[in-house]
């Protein structure tokens, strides 16, 4: 069995060993020791938007006359590199270590800088080069941002898009079709699927409004603001070039905090957009329970509709098929949820001027971007664009509902109309056979007040 070899390192708190094919250095090492907690590393967002920062830094250190061309060359070789995800395995901290994030803005400083060494044989120093003109304090809130800001933009926004969509496609292949509506799980008067489903298409429609207004804020970043806020050690011009430069490198238009106080002692922008995804789940949890209901049975249930059968549903009853899209994207919606509580919690741990739980932030919302993104990815493709609707009950169930009798309120009153779906269930007849022995009114007349596809137009009926 091959043993790992060691290399010596060092930092300002002396010597110790790191493996000797590691990149990073001591501090990260360190980190690495402090926090075996969980095995949950950073996100690779996470990580390819730090890398996104560091190259932004590079750029705006130069055009100050901080830093050399050459330098900033070489730095931002690295950082491709990082970008392009090669070398993941080399940010291994854990997700719960220092509350400022710390250690994972040193594990990519000292990653770049070995890393710049080894392609372009130029030496950079890890906090005088890589971290010119930071702090931790600003570059891990600037992160969580950028990389929050990436994802919903290019992963979740266009995930909802196709959700609106297929449900538009699905709205005008079945829209048409009248069913009973339900109010406390119980019979109500008719809908057609087309008016159902447009509400659960403006519920997502309603989300990327949400998101779109929050995105304001989270594209504003604190970077500049370096140690406490008062930006310390960083030129006043840092930070608006840090900015202008990420915007060009991500198509992702950022800006500077008008106040780099409240970007590093708060986290209220991630704790808003936490909130929006929160909103999200709870939509996205409603329409994935409306499919199960409607796909019940098929024959002891409502079996309204017949999702894709995907997947075997039982190891001991055979034939038995679950609507398991759905039940998955449920599960994704309470994991958003308990990922919205503890971003909440970590939102209030601005302990003066900073915020002290950033890393776990980070982690939760990210995760809770990438839930939501595949989940309604899933849900599109997988069990709305490929169900198929069982007529035959939805009829049925019209034929015999004696709630039917609501478009006569206005003719015969509602007592009257009490009476006659009393008696439409106790005795099981179709409400106009009820109706026309209960009042005076013909059976023309009745057919047209008590035609389903009549009573989903709204309004008083008009015959």
């Amino acid at each position: 069995m091959s043993q790992t070899k060691f290399k010596t390192v060092k930092d300002s708190m002396g010597e110790l060993e790191v493996p000797v094919n590691a990149l990073y250095g001591a501090q990260t090492q360190r980190a690495i020791q402090n926090f075996p907690i969980s095995g949950l590393r950073m996100p690779s967002q996470f990580i390819q938007a730090l890398a996104y920062v560091k190259f932004a830094c590079a750029s705006a250190n130069e055009e100050l006359g901080l830093l050399s061309e050459q330098k900033m060359d070489a730095i931002q070789i690295a950082c491709k590199e990082i970008i392009q995800g090669r070398y993941d395995d080399q940010f291994p901290i854990d997700i719960f270590q220092t509350g400022s994030g710390t250690s994972s803005n040193m594990n990519m400083n000292e990653v770049l800088a070995t890393l710049t060494q080894q392609l372009t044989n130029i030496e950079v120093h890890p906090n005088d080069d890589i971290n010119m003109s930071q702090s931790s304090n600003d570059v891990i809130p600037t992160a969580i941002h950028v990389a929050a800001a990436i994802a919903v933009e290019e992963t979740l926004r266009p995930a909802l898009q196709l959700l609106i969509d297929t449900l538009l496609d699905k709205e005008a292949q079945i829209g048409h079709i009248v069913k009973t509506g339900r109010t406390h799980l119980m019979d109500a008067t008719p809908i057609t699927l087309g008016q159902e489903l447009s509400g659960w298409r403006a519920q997502i429609q309603d989300n990327l409004e949400r998101l779109a207004d929050t995105q304001k804020r989270i594209q504003r970043l604190p970077q500049g603001g370096t140690a406490v806020g008062t930006g310390i050690n960083a030129d006043s011009e840092f930070g608006p070039l840090v900015c202008a430069n990420l915007s060009t490198i991500t198509a992702v238009d950022f800006e500077s905090m008008p106040n780099f106080y409240v970007g590093l002692s708060s986290q209220d922008t991630a704790v808003e957009l936490s909130g929006q995804l929160n909103v999200l789940a709870t939509s996205l949890m409603k329409i994935a329970n409306d499919l199960r209901w409607m796909n019940s049975g098929p024959l002891a249930g409502l079996g309204e509709i017949q999702l894709p059968a995907l997947q075997p549903g039982s190891s001991i009853m055979p034939g038995k098929v679950n609507p398991v899209i759905p039940e998955a994207v449920c599960m994704v919606a309470a994991q958003i949820m308990g990922n919205h509580t503890a971003i909440t919690i970590g939102g209030q741990a601005g302990n003066f001027q900073l915020n002290v739980m950033l890393p776990m932030i980070a982690h939760n919302l990210l995760q809770s971007i990438e839930l939501a993104a595949s989940a309604a990815t899933q849900l599109a493709t997988q069990a709305i664009s490929g169900f198929t609707v069982n007529e035959a009950n939805l009829q049925k169930a019209l034929d015999i509902n004696p709630i039917l009798v609501t478009a006569l309120n206005t003719v015969v009153g509602y007592e009257k109309g009490a009476a006659i779906a009393k008696e439409a269930y106790k005795t099981g007849l179709p409400v106009l056979e009820v109706a026309k022995s209960m009042t005076d009114l013909d059976e023309d007349t009745l057919k047209k007040y008590l035609n389903p596809a009549l009573l989903t137009q709204g309004g008083n009926p008009k015959v």
